[in-house]
């Protein structure tokens, strides 16, 4: 991680977390928030991908911007960043065993929007 983060002192549930150093909500807010992140991570769950790749999932995030969310994922070790020696230079994403383990949590998110979006077709009729 870049920086601890303490926040016990403000969470509400500081009881259920204070044997952390961090409160544990608040690290995967941090590893996660990002306007791009979540979906960066649920088309990584599905295998490796180039960059340029990437960048046709989400065709409205600057380069600038997903060249930032991808560092800052790797730099949290959620993802890794694979450069081949080759011309023109080919480099891969994919997810750490670490980022791995988010999928199911990828996975609820994804389940929740499927109910969240037929509850909100159903009571707008």
């Amino acid at each position: 991680m870049k920086k601890e983060i303490s926040l016990h002192h403000k969470c509400h549930m500081n009881e259920r977390c204070a044997k952390y150093n961090t409160c544990p909500i608040v690290l995967v807010h941090k590893l996660i928030s990002g306007k791009w992140k979540i979906l960066i991570l649920w088309y990584l769950s599905s295998g490796c991908l180039r960059f340029s790749e990437i960048k046709r999932k989400l065709p409205d995030v600057t380069q600038k911007m997903l060249t930032n969310q991808l560092r800052s994922l790797e730099e949290d070790g959620l993802i890794n960043r694979t450069v081949y020696p080759v011309v023109p230079p080919k480099v891969e994403y994919s997810l750490t065993k670490i980022g791995e383990n988010m999928i199911p949590l990828l996975e609820q998110m994804y389940s929740f929007g499927i109910d969240y979006g037929k509850r909100n077709i159903i009571e707008k009729k």
